[in-house]
């Protein structure tokens, strides 16, 4: 596969790239007009083979910034900070404090990718620049694969 290509790479293409179980057009529609428990819960079932997986948290911890443009980019309306806290428990395992998510929410922010709608007792957040965080998730997730390609590969060696 090409990392150097711009055009990204589609769920269904990563599915393939890392060996998961074919998918069908239809299937590949619904997966990029689902929730993000419905995407996570399919990658889990995927990877699992029938078995029990688990995110790592600290490469959840490490990809932090991109996990939560995506959770909020799947949540049309936007997403609250305790929302997405709850999010990456239930999705991803992954038990972080409002010392984590809050300053890299705010980073997101000042780097205008986020948009910030301050309600009452809340902060709501959602995607101010569409293009900007589709270029920075297809990088990150080029790289994630191209990570995964090299740990495959070596598994012949080992």
């Amino acid at each position: 596969m090409d990392m150097n290509t711009n055009d990204g790479i589609s769920a269904e293409q990563l599915r393939k790239e890392l060996g998961a179980v074919e998918t069908t057009a239809d299937e590949a529609e619904s997966a990029d007009a689902g929730s993000s428990e419905e995407i996570v819960a399919d990658v889990r079932q995927q990877l699992s083979g029938g078995g029990t997986f688990r995110f790592d948290e600290d490469l959840v911890k490490e990809s932090l910034d991109d996990l939560l443009l995506v959770l909020i980019a799947l949540n049309d309306g936007g997403a609250h900070g305790k929302g997405l806290m709850s999010d990456l428990a239930n999705h991803f395992d992954a038990h972080l404090s409002p010392g984590t998510v809050y300053p890299r929410l705010h980073d997101l922010e000042e780097e205008g990718l986020l948009e910030v709608h301050e309600l009452v007792k809340t902060k709501k957040y959602s995607i101010a620049d569409t293009e900007r965080t589709r270029r920075r998730i297809e990088q990150t997730l080029q790289h994630h694969i191209a990570i995964g390609s090299v740990f495959r590969a070596s598994l012949d060696e080992i």
